[in-house]
């Protein structure tokens, strides 16, 4: 079984045999080694969109949808837009201060996925704030992921509290700079 990582040892201590998961860990009497999510994991490149063109907030969600489709060929947009918007009626994910971070659950995915937009114009989200929204982080998690999908709710919106990180993002150009962007302020972290 590969599950299994050896520690660098502590000078004068014996190497720590850990599990990544704490109930493999638990089960083997082993301890549990907490590693850090990093955007990256559930980001990818071709998520990412330089210009959301829509102006209302079902629109956003379905360019994001298809952005996220991009990444998931096995899942329609259609189908992520629903889980988003049937997320966004029970209430706003719009944040403040520019984000929103829209999120739903779908049982055939397997892992975290996300989508990544900016429209630059900003528009209404229902944002706490009241303020327009800027930057969208959407984000989809396995049915049964909780733990992992606040975490990834967590980390999102660690990143974007930093302001001068905000507005780096809404001046650069491509959405390969975004993402660069993205991941530097991850790695920093």
């Amino acid at each position: 079984m590969t599950a299994l990582h050896e520690v660098s040892p502590t000078p004068g201590r014996p190497a720590a045999r850990t599990a990544p998961d704490p109930q493999l860990a638990q089960s083997l009497g082993l301890r549990y080694m907490r590693r850090q999510m990093r955007i990256a994991e559930f980001l990818k490149p071709d998520a990412v969109v330089e210009e959301l063109r829509s102006t209302s907030k079902t629109e956003i969600l379905r360019e994001l949808s298809a952005a996220l489709a991009r990444t998931n060929p096995n899942i329609s947009p259609q189908r992520l837009a629903t889980v988003l918007e049937e997320r966004e009626r029970v209430n706003s994910t719009g944040v403040g201060e520019g984000v929103a971070i829209p999120h739903g659950k779908l049982p055939e995915l397997s892992s975290l996925s996300a989508s990544f937009g900016v429209c630059r114009a900003g528009i209404d989200f229902d944002a706490h704030d009241k303020k327009p929204t800027f930057l969208f982080f959407a984000l989809v998690a396995p049915e049964n992921s909780a733990g992992l999908h606040l975490k990834a709710l967590a980390r999102i919106s660690r990143l974007f509290r930093n302001a001068s990180f905000r507005e780096s993002i809404l001046a650069a150009r491509g959405a390969q700079e975004i993402y660069s962007l993205i991941l530097q302020e991850d790695a920093k972290a």
